[in-house]
């Protein structure tokens, strides 16, 4: 297995956005207007895509498709209202999205809320960035399902950060009721999505979905995701703002999530990062998934509570 994946990264150490295989045909959700999420839909259009950039707020929809068509004219991105902190809103999604598209080809559930300095509840109740990053994703991808199994080869990817490595799934306080520190509740958010995508895999699998499932991690990119969660005088927000040379360009940041979502070389349950240091920056390569990813009784136990939390269902 080292071998394989040492063999992986040397073959695909200068993998871009130019060798996406053309997506013509294709319909993309990316979740997010901005940072990795922009990028994501601006290569998926690019590369002949029909994608729906989906976020909270309309200002910043607008400007991420206006981005976009000046960048690729055709209309082939448009915006669409999603607040994953809500799961009304996300069933409404997923409900006037049936009625536009008969399939969906590709998910890509980017969209997330990291380290807010108090601890803050989505509109159902949960913990902000565990009900968001977590929850918001379960949600969406169950209420897509039916619309990815039309599709002939679906793939969801769903992104995890290289925080996953020092988290742990607390399910004695999984909404950080009884402690609040921002990064540990951060860490468990990242390593619950990554924990999804591989037990998503797994199921689809054994139920015979056909719908493929991934997870990528963008290393450490140059996104509003530190300023805008920590806020821009804390530590993160302040190395991100003063010392920039750490952080690689978010459109590099985006190419573990394009290589998961387009590459034939991709394979689901894998999971995809930079291939430079650390998994910090770099092109897409596998990516170590920690060991307490892969414990099966944690995945079993994380994926009942997460459809008791957000009432939905996958099959």
């Amino acid at each position: 297995m080292t071998e394989a994946i040492g063999s992986f990264r040397q073959s695909a150490r200068r993998w871009t956005a130019e060798s996406i295989p053309p997506q013509h045909g294709r319909l993309a959700v990316v979740t997010g207007t901005g940072g990795l999420g922009y990028e994501t839909a601006l290569a998926l259009a690019r590369a002949g895509a029909r994608v729906v950039v989906a976020g909270r707020d309309p200002g910043k929809g607008a400007a991420a498709i206006a981005a976009i068509d000046a960048a690729i004219p055709g209309g082939r991105a448009r915006f669409r209202r999603l607040d994953l902190a809500n799961l009304d809103s996300v069933a409404a999604f997923a409900a006037a999205l049936a009625e536009e598209a008969d399939r969906l080809d590709i998910l890509v559930n980017n969209a997330g809320v990291m380290t807010p300095p108090t601890r803050r509840l989505t509109q159902d109740g949960f913990e902000l960035q565990f009900g968001t990053n977590h929850l918001g994703h379960v949600a969406l991808t169950a209420h897509l399902l039916p619309l990815l199994r039309r599709s002939r080869r679906a793939r969801v990817v769903t992104l995890s950060s290289v925080a996953a490595r020092n988290g742990a799934i607390d399910f004695e306080d999984l909404q950080a009721e009884r402690s609040y520190r921002p990064m540990p509740v951060y860490g468990q958010s990242k390593l619950a999505c990554l924990v999804f995508a591989l037990e998503f895999s797994r199921r689809s699998a054994l139920a015979g979905w056909g719908v493929e499932s991934l997870a990528a991690h963008p290393g450490v990119s140059r996104t509003d995701l530190l300023p805008n969660g920590a806020g821009p005088r804390s530590m993160p927000g302040l190395l991100r703002r003063f010392l920039p040379i750490l952080f690689q360009p978010a459109a590099q940041g985006a190419l573990p999530t394009l290589f998961a979502a387009t590459d034939p070389a991709a394979r689901s349950g894998g999971y995809y990062g930079p291939d430079g240091f650390g998994e910090l920056r770099g092109h897409p390569a596998p990516a170590a998934i920690p060991k307490q990813a892969l414990e099966a009784e944690t995945a079993r136990r994380l994926w009942e509570e997460s459809l008791r939390l957000t009432g939905v269902s996958f099959g």
